[in-house]
């Protein structure tokens, strides 16, 4: 359904640091690193899917939105746990710690944070343990 999901940063570098150590564990290599442009992006080139951080183009701050968050598919609870882990040693703020969230699922397994520029997004796992 998606093509790609794009967020803004203030600061480009600190957001490549923070999303390659995210996407790692995931098995999701940053597949373009343009600078001058002020923009990363990881997973599949186009037509996707994958996460695209950027500086606004408008020149004026990035912002979370209220109500918006993305989410990053895991095939297994670890995982999670593994993304979640490197997201907090880089300066992630936890919205809800890895865990089961039976309301959504039987077996949604999910970690929610917030990137340091303030965007929301959670990593998930939908297998069942084992």
């Amino acid at each position: 359904m998606f093509s790609y999901i794009c967020i803004g940063t203030n600061d480009l570098p600190r957001a490549v640091a923070f999303y390659d150590a995210v996407m790692a564990p995931l098995g999701h290599a940053r597949i373009d690193l343009d600078l001058l442009g002020g923009n990363a992006t990881w997973g599949l080139d186009d037509p996707g899917p994958h996460l695209w951080v950027t500086t606004p183009f408008d020149g004026r701050a990035a912002n979370p939105g209220n109500g918006s968050m993305f989410s990053l598919l895991a095939q297994s609870r670890a995982q999670v746990d593994a993304a979640y882990a490197a997201a907090r040693a880089h300066a992630a703020l936890c919205e809800g710690p890895p865990g089961l969230r039976p309301q959504y699922g039987p077996s949604f397994y999910a970690a929610y944070l917030r990137d340091p520029d303030g965007n929301k997004f959670n990593v998930v796992c939908y297998a069942a343990a084992g």
